[in-house]
């Protein structure tokens, strides 16, 4: 993992496990992988992945079962996703269409960009995933 120098690292590593929570790689009451291996995988200080783990479990994304270890929430999918698009929304949005209005950039261009884009890297047609969530 290559980590990026404007935001913490243990802000990175739960956006790294909350990305396999969103692309169902880690599925609800999965367990995931332990503090000393996701230290060893992504290579930092396992205290870096605990403070991690804390955090997504004070965002009720994951939860601790004694003695067995973390365990993605019943409901840890809804909880990414609703925090994930809240922040796009409040944060990223508003620079997105900042750009769009000061390069003349359509929302037709992007929408054609973004069906590219979702073929390209997730194999989706444009209706495939609406098929999908019918």
């Amino acid at each position: 993992m290559e980590f990026k120098d404007n935001e913490a690292i243990y802000l990175q590593i739960a956006a790294y496990v909350c990305d396999n929570i969103l692309l169902e790689k880690w599925p609800p009451e999965q367990k995931i992988p332990s503090v000393r291996d996701l230290a060893v995988e992504l290579e930092v200080n396992p205290n870096t992945v605990m403070r991690s783990y804390e955090f997504l479990q004070n965002q009720e994304v994951v939860y601790n079962k004694r003695g067995l270890g973390l365990f993605v929430s019943p409901d840890g999918y809804e909880t990414v996703k609703k925090l994930r698009k809240e922040n796009f929304l409040q944060q990223n949005l508003p620079e997105l269409f900042k750009n769009m209005y000061m390069l003349d950039i359509s929302a037709a261009e992007i929408q054609d960009r973004y069906e590219k884009f979702k073929a390209e890297n997730y194999g989706l047609t444009p209706n495939k995933k609406e098929d999908e969530d019918k």
